[in-house]
């Protein structure tokens, strides 16, 4: 069912921004994305496919690193992580795990920094695969807004 972006009604699903900032487990995201200015774009009208890293997931990067990029002078850095995270479309589980089968195991996605993020499946799960051949494991797929798809990720991926 889609949603329009009009006037708030009680049946209204939020945009990508309104569901993250209503789950706790996305605070550390909703934080960086606010430090890097992005509420505006990630509220656009899309749809975005975003793969979300989760508190925990921030939590396993080295000490000192989630600070260091909330600091005024890596918001260009910051950025670029973040959107290194969001791809243009809505791509629902179903569909990422199809294309991932038509494509012999792997499907490559240009995500909004520009980068590329591989995807495949392990044990059922899409797991991501980010320029430095870091992996993160869709934890939670198909969270829905009115102008994309959240999939819910255990590790931040990093751009090259």
């Amino acid at each position: 069912m889609e949603n329009s972006n009009d006037k708030k009604t009680g049946q209204d699903t939020p945009n990508i921004v309104g569901v993250a900032a209503g789950n706790d487990a996305f605070a550390t995201l909703v934080a960086a994305v606010k430090a890097a200015g992005l509420v505006d774009t990630l509220s656009g009208q899309g749809p975005f496919t975003v793969f979300a890293p989760t508190n925990d997931a921030f939590d396993k990067l080295p000490n000192g690193t989630v600070e260091s990029l909330l600091k005024p002078e890596s918001k260009d850095k910051l950025t670029a992580v973040l959107t290194y995270h969001v791809v243009a479309g809505k791509f629902e589980a179903a569909a990422v795990m199809d294309a991932i089968a038509k494509n012999d195991g792997k499907f490559t996605v240009d995500t909004v920094q520009g980068g590329q993020i591989h995807l495949g499946l392990k044990d059922g799960k899409v797991i991501l695969t980010d320029a430095n051949a870091g992996t993160a494991t869709v934890v939670i797929a198909d969270v829905a807004a009115s102008n994309g798809v959240i999939h819910a990720i255990d590790t931040v991926v990093m751009p090259k």
